[in-house]
């Protein structure tokens, strides 16, 4: 069985057909299968009201999630649900005081097994699938498997260096990330080794182009341009510039052998910032030992082993 962040099976035939009938939501309680339904309200007690179609379906508090049973995890992370998809196990059918049939769910059942049949088989350098779920300053917080999240630390979403997560991703944003370490059931993530290489990046660009880019970082000894968020280039310094500013660049040399990309500055503006993209990804296999930034006859070596 694989297990995807919370929303992938929402649209899935095999979620839809298990969520037609009375029948086939209770053919999916005795193969104890997870599917998922949108949370349409968090009542005073903290239980998740889930909306079935044909019937009501309810998460009761403790069963909203692993650790809140134990009080490691807030309520919040009932709330926040909201209007949202929701994974769960169909544990019981009961019925009201008028005769009318109410499902039994549980999210920290289906998060048992996800935890139990995946996430803790995972190994570093493993590459998973992963959706954002909220940014904060120091690194963004990703979905990995039935809502159960990682952390992906600023400093390894990508090469080139930034002021805030939100300048690469958005919430809901699907992205590919990559298994960085582990401690206990705590794993954190990074994503800069999927974006390529210095060589795969420079390989877009060439000497004498002008091309757009954003100043990441102004040095007594020059400024540091974003080609790519793999790549950056080296220009002279200027006045009236400051990192964050869009610009206009000359390339005026490739450097493999150095790992650099010298640049003239012709032009720095403001603008609204682009709403990010979906990230493009070099690496497309399921596993890395090791990944090396910097070219084969560069001095300098820059390499992440897992």
């Amino acid at each position: 069985m694989r297990f995807y962040p919370e929303g992938h099976l929402m649209d899935t035939f095999e979620n839809k057909a298990a969520l037609s009938s009375p029948a086939a939501l209770s053919e999916a309680m005795r193969d104890g299968k997870i599917l998922e339904a949108r949370a349409v309200m968090c009542n005073s007690g903290h239980d998740l009201v889930v909306d079935l179609k044909f019937m009501k379906g309810i998460i009761p508090r403790e069963e909203g999630a692993l650790g809140i049973r134990e009080g490691t995890v807030r309520d919040i992370a009932m709330i926040s649900r909201v209007n949202r998809p929701v994974c769960f196990v169909v544990q019981d059918f009961i019925r009201d005081h008028d005769g009318r049939m109410t499902a039994l769910l549980s999210r920290r059942e289906a998060q048992e097994k996800c935890r139990a049949a995946y996430i803790d088989r995972l190994a570093p350098g493993d590459v998973i699938d992963a959706r954002v779920t909220h940014i904060e300053p120091f690194g963004v917080f990703a979905d990995i498997g039935c809502g159960l999240v990682s952390l992906l630390p600023i400093d390894s979403i990508s090469v080139s260096r930034i002021e805030h997560p939100r300048e690469r991703f958005l919430p809901g944003m699907d992205i590919k990330a990559v298994v960085k370490s582990r401690e206990g059931q705590r794993i954190t993530l990074t994503h800069k080794e999927l974006l390529g290489t210095w060589e795969e990046n420079a390989a877009s660009f060439h000497a004498g182009e002008t091309v757009g880019g954003v100043i990441r970082s102004i040095e007594s000894y020059g400024v540091f341009v974003e080609l790519t968020p793999n790549l950056a280039g080296l220009a002279e310094v200027k006045e009236n510039i400051f990192p964050g500013q869009q610009a206009s660049v000359f390339i005026k040399s490739i450097l493999p052998s150095r790992m650099k990309i010298k640049l003239i500055i012709i032009e720095t503006f403001e603008g609204t910032p682009a709403k990010p993209a979906p990230p493009h990804y070099f690496f497309k296999g399921e596993h890395m030992d090791t990944f090396t930034y910097s070219p084969e006859d560069c001095e300098k070596r820059v390499v992440t082993r897992f």
